[in-house]
């Protein structure tokens, strides 16, 4: 599919959205936030509230933070549908004294090199020149054409920065919270937004971890320059991870439940009124923690894979989407490759005392 046409088409929404000095539930206004960081979650199609345990945590689930015994350094590039949208995160966690770990995270996602045909509408019989905004220009107006000299780009960039705290309350009990700052850019226009997280993880069985998540707790406010604000409201994820040894390695079955009550119907899995569920599915097998492969299903309805491998001090974990089977209509496949440092040596080591 041609990168401007989808490109002028998101555009185009988020353009006529910003012109109502309004404010109004966004039912889609933090889905950038939603596509999931690193490739271990992500080739077990997200299916990580309860599984995930390194610094991917500050993301999925604050609490999870406190799992590290020491600091950790992650990064992971996608290219969404094809190499239309650019996809990346960088994190840092550090444990400190005995209970408590801190964590910084970084996202972001841009559509670059989007033509802006605002300036460069021009009616062939009068040579002046026209707005093109009407999606229908082209049937209702068969004199009006593009300048293309007029031609010029524009990005469409969205970020979004996570603050994490986490200390293990007991042996069995984890709790964790973001602060978290997003801002989006499109053209001319921009918003900020601050919003908060809060999660946590039980363990009531050696084998058996649940975990909950509940993202923009209070409801994020973005507040566009353009007087428009939009209200992102919350979303609880909750899931369960249980590990088997077996076959020289550790199975991983993880099942989550992502909550939103956004009013979504048609889109979700299932949905009683204005609330919605989306499942996610995950396996994993790691065996003698070198290597890893993985299967899942998310909660857009793809089966995902992938592998990964252990070396000193770095894992490299590898996934793949594919988002149709029809020829006809598939968009581009998916790649995600991410890497996690971790600073394995004594002096790095928690502080148990």
């Amino acid at each position: 599919m041609n990168k401007n046409i989808i490109s002028v088409f998101l555009f185009s929404i988020m353009f006529v959205g910003t012109n109502f000095a309004q404010t109004s539930i966004g039912k889609y206004a933090g889905e950038f936030l939603a596509l999931g960081v690193g490739g271990r979650a992500l080739g077990m199609g997200g299916a990580s509230v309860a599984a995930v345990n390194d610094v991917t945590s500050g993301y999925w689930n604050p609490a999870g933070l406190a799992h590290l015994d020491y600091p950790q350094i992650s990064l992971m590039h996608e290219e969404h549908f094809g190499n239309l949208v650019n996809y990346n995160y960088a994190a840092v966690a550090i444990p400190y004294g005995k209970d408590m770990s801190f964590g910084i995270s970084a996202i972001r996602l841009g559509i670059d090199g989007i033509s802006d045909t605002r300036d460069a509408g021009v009616d062939r019989e009068t040579g002046e020149s026209i707005n093109l905004l009407d999606p229908n220009w082209q049937t209702l107006h068969p004199n009006w054409g593009l300048d293309r000299t007029k031609i010029t780009e524009f990005s469409n960039t969205d970020y979004a920065f996570f603050l994490t705290f986490a200390k293990r309350h007991s042996e069995n009990l984890y709790w964790g919270a973001n602060v978290k700052i997003i801002r989006r850019d499109i053209a001319e226009f921009g918003a900020t937004g601050i919003g908060f997280d809060i999660g946590a993880v039980y363990i009531p069985m050696d084998n058996l971890t649940l975990g909950a998540n509940i993202m923009d707790v209070t409801t994020t406010l973005l507040a566009w320059d353009t007087g428009r604000n939009e209200l992102i409201s919350p979303t609880t994820k909750i899931g369960a991870a249980y590990t088997l040894n077996i076959l020289g390695g550790v199975f991983t079955p993880a099942l989550d439940f992502d909550i939103r009550f956004e009013n979504r119907r048609s889109s979700a899995n299932f949905n009683l009124g204005p609330i919605s569920f989306d499942a996610r599915f995950g396996l994993e097998y790691n065996y003698n923690n070198l290597f890893a492969i993985r299967g899942g299903y998310n909660d857009v309805k793809q089966f995902t894979v992938g592998a990964g491998v252990k070396l000193p001090k770095l894992n490299i974990d590898y996934s793949f989407a594919r988002f149709s089977d029809s020829e006809e209509n598939r968009l581009p496949d998916t790649h995600r490759i991410s890497l996690i440092l971790t600073l394995e040596e004594p002096k790095f080591l928690r502080n148990e005392d």
